[in-house]
């Protein structure tokens, strides 16, 4: 037998008067008759539902999908709701919608994880800048004073929210740098990591102690590693053996790195 929903409405909005409905869901056991119950139940709210996610329009989401994600909320709210504590279904089910919408944003709309602070205070930021430029058409961003005293923040928790005003998306390596037309893109002008800074503390931990060494050690070094000169021509130009040459590169080379890991530990 098909139980339906007997649903009337108050007489000052449209909000149905579901109270019945919710007891008499809460005496029937899963089946048939209690998902067509429930289902007549959500029906009579999703007006409401429809609303709320209206509030949220022009935040980078789409009018459908937010109303998606109202009913979802809404769905929760039927399926959670305890007509036995006595609450109208209303005041329980608004913050459950509102709810599952804030968590959609918070969820699935920021690129990159946002601290969840730093979403507050950037709707608080947002909220502030709307009453400040409401009905100033053309009007510039207020200042970051002004919004400080409009939202009852400090000046750094407002620049704080500017950023994350400004940074909701991220944007694209590959899109073109404005006021470009070479077609570069934002990509090829990141830096990329300097090999040498991989050799700076070693050059730094050497550099006392290469200064110690005897002048000729030190002239065989630096032609070796910074003039590029081979063994051969450094044994000519000193008037020494080749073999010489080698023998003390490896002897001078062994008692820095020495004198090194020493200092190091």
């Amino acid at each position: 037998m098909r139980t339906t929903a007997s649903v009337t409405h108050h007489p000052h909005d449209d909000a149905p008067d579901t109270a019945e409905a919710f007891r008499r869901l809460a005496d029937l056991p899963e089946g048939p008759d209690h998902d067509t119950l429930r289902g007549e139940i959500v029906e009579a709210w999703l007006p409401m539902a429809d609303r709320l996610a209206g509030r949220f329009r022009s935040r980078g989401e789409s009018l459908e999908d937010l109303r998606q994600v109202a009913a979802l909320g809404l769905v929760k709210a039927v399926d959670r709701y305890d007509p036995d504590r006595g609450n109208a279904f209303e005041s329980y089910a608004v913050p459950t919608v509102t709810g599952e919408i804030k968590r959609h944003f918070r969820d699935h709309l920021w690129t990159l994880h946002v601290p969840r602070r730093v979403q507050d205070l950037r709707n608080r930021v947002r909220f502030a800048c709307q009453d400040l430029t409401q009905g100033s058409a053309g009007q510039q961003r207020p200042s970051v004073a002004e919004i400080a005293e409009r939202a009852q923040l400090s000046e750094e928790d407002v620049r704080a929210g500017l950023e994350a005003l400004d940074s909701f998306t991220a944007l694209s390596l590959d899109a073109e740098l404005p006021g470009g037309e070479d077609g570069y893109s934002l990509g090829d002008v990141l830096g990329a990591p300097d090999p040498a800074l991989d050799t700076v503390v070693d050059r730094e931990a050497v550099r006392g102690r290469l200064a110690a060494l005897p002048e000729r050690e030190r002239a065989i070094l630096y032609m070796r590693f910074f003039g590029d000169m081979t063994q051969s021509r450094i044994a000519e130009q000193l008037g020494i053996s080749q073999m010489h040459v080698s023998r003390l590169i490896s002897r001078c080379c062994e008692r820095v790195r020495e004198q090194v890991l020493q200092d190091a530990a």
